[in-house]
């Protein structure tokens, strides 16, 4: 519970729209917060929860594009947002410790000191990546599988492949984030 009442506190400070079924924080909140948690819980501890589809919404991009979000009901985004403190902290130690995309506790301000000292100290290499539609070709079985090498839970290992599939066979559902960062990486 302490970890879905966390999850629910993350994502209300983000303030995200409402999903496809039109639940908005508000209507949560005045009907009770504890007995959404209370439910949200007894779906996972029972096995029985199915995260419903993502609400599609279409943002312009460079050159005419676009770039469609998908975007969770807040029940789903509370669930992901726990399954992401549980997960976090484990992958987070992998990683190298000049890679600002998408951390906690690390910001686009901080890569740029990053590298204004790197500079200083005359090193001269900069990675900036942006892969083009990343995330839209991340294969499920694959990702799934990398995991799976570090999470030894079953449920999780469920609950993860749910989140993922109701995307779509392919990719995972971007949402808008209240504060991105792009990668930096120092030489």
């Amino acid at each position: 519970m302490e970890t879905l009442k966390e999850a629910y506190a993350e994502t209300r400070h983000n303030n995200g729209a409402p999903g496809i079924n039109g639940v908005t924080f508000d209507s949560i909140e005045k009907t009770g917060l504890e007995a959404f948690l209370k439910k949200v819980q007894s779906e996972l501890t029972s096995g029985e929860y199915i995260p419903i589809i993502n609400r599609k919404k279409e943002v312009p991009k460079d050159f005419d594009k676009v770039r469609v979000l998908g975007i969770p009901s807040i029940r789903d985004r509370v669930v992901q947002g726990a399954v992401k403190l549980i997960l976090e902290p484990i992958f987070e130690s992998d990683l190298q410790p000049g890679s600002y995309g998408y951390r906690p506790k690390r910001t686009a301000h901080a890569a740029v000191a990053l590298v204004a000292e790197a500079v200083v100290k005359n090193k001269t290499r900069v990675i900036d990546l942006d892969l083009t539609a990343y995330f839209d070709n991340v294969r499920h079985d694959i990702l799934l599988r990398k995991v799976a090498e570090r999470v030894c839970d079953n449920k999780v290992m469920r609950l993860l492949k749910l989140i993922l599939k109701v995307g779509g066979k392919r990719g995972v559902p971007q949402v808008r984030c209240r504060r991105e960062t792009k990668a930096a990486i120092v030489a």
